[in-house]
């Protein structure tokens, strides 16, 4: 066990999770695609804003509870789907949904998952939880993960719209790794070199497809255009997840942080936003909020306090960007989710 004393930031436990982890999966984690500017990028975007805070408010009392199709969540921060979570820690996945169920936080597993989706929601039977969908050429197959997914408790379903061809990454070259699909594919499932799931036949009929044929709300991942968007929203997505994944797709792409404000001014009240990318602060998920998300998303922070700590490391680092969210919205002066206004964020510095 850590102390978790001596961790009091996601930058902590990104240093020791490091130590922790074979190299190669590391790279596989941590990387982006090919010079990783969009990497980069989505770490500067969130810097680049500024707070204009309101003063000679009485936050004595804050509470940071949202909702999300129906389910109460005391606070905004979802874990992001990210594949593999063995690599991090033996207990994989099933630490993950333990730690943040016990944080109060929304946990969207992935398609490749290293175990199955029934154990990860067993592990966790009380926590709210999606399922991110990468969908198999075969509608078959495709329509049978989402029928195990209702099935198993999940609440929604994360198309994800993104990844027709994997992305540039070439740590995984040079490493020579190679992603196992996990427990929820069929082995015939189209992959690059380095194991990474593709979807180049997947287009917009495939999505009005799959909304006549999932129960359940449905939101599209990796959506970075206003007009993309709106498009997704007519086929009938309740959801928009604002993201560039993680920097791992298309180099140079605009982060979630800069996408999101057109984006939100397009579909305003017609589906749920989320975004995500390079977040690693409280003051990040405010400010996501402040350009209209009503969700704001991690991936990367979650496996780092995973391969520290396993369940528990999950659980702390929510709970320190949670805290810290709690102290942003103070020093804003706003006592709720909904007093996270536009007129927060100033002009982006240069």
């Amino acid at each position: 066990m850590t102390d978790p004393g001596q961790l009091t930031n996601v930058a902590d436990y990104e240093s020791l999770a490091r130590t922790r982890m074979d190299p190669a999966a590391w790279d596989y984690q941590a990387g982006g695609s090919g010079d990783e500017r969009s990497l980069a990028d989505n770490l500067a975007a969130w810097a680049r804003i500024r707070l204009r805070p309101r003063v000679l408010v009485d936050v004595t009392s804050r509470t940071t509870a949202t909702a999300a199709f129906g389910t109460d969540l005391p606070h905004p921060i979802v874990v992001a789907p990210t594949a593999a979570h063995r690599l991090s820690h033996s207990e994989a996945e099933l630490a993950t949904a333990r730690g943040a169920a016990a944080a109060g936080a929304l946990y969207t597993v992935s398609t490749i998952a290293s175990v199955p989706i029934e154990e990860v929601a067993g592990a966790a039977p009380d926590g709210p939880r999606w399922f991110q969908l990468y969908a198999p050429d075969d509608r078959g197959e495709c329509r049978e993960l989402v029928e195990r997914a209702v099935a198993a408790g999940y609440g929604a379903v994360v198309l994800t719209v993104d990844l027709p061809l994997a992305g540039n990454r070439e740590r995984d070259v040079r490493n020579r790794f190679v992603l196992d699909l996990g427990a929820n594919l069929a082995p015939d499932q189209p992959t690059d070199e380095t194991g990474l799931v593709m979807g180049p036949t997947l287009d917009w009929d495939d999505l009005a497809w799959l909304r006549s044929v999932c129960p359940i709300p449905l939101l599209a991942k990796g959506i970075l255009r206003a007009d993309d968007a709106l498009r997704a929203v007519e086929a009938g997505c309740d959801g928009i997840w604002v993201s560039n994944h993680g920097g791992r797709q298309l180099d140079t792409a605009i982060s979630g942080a800069d996408a999101l404000p057109e984006i939100a001014a397009a579909v305003a009240d017609r589906a749920l936003l989320i975004v995500d990318g390079g977040v690693r602060r409280g003051i990040d998920v405010l400010k996501g909020l402040a350009l209209g998300a009503h969700l704001v998303a991690i991936g990367r922070p979650v496996l780092w306090g995973l391969a520290v700590d396993g369940a528990a490391g999950v659980q702390r680092v929510i709970e320190i960007l949670r805290d810290e969210l709690s102290l942003a919205m103070a020093l804003t002066g706003c006592r709720t989710l909904a007093e996270i206004t536009p007129d927060l964020v100033a002009e982006t510095a240069a």
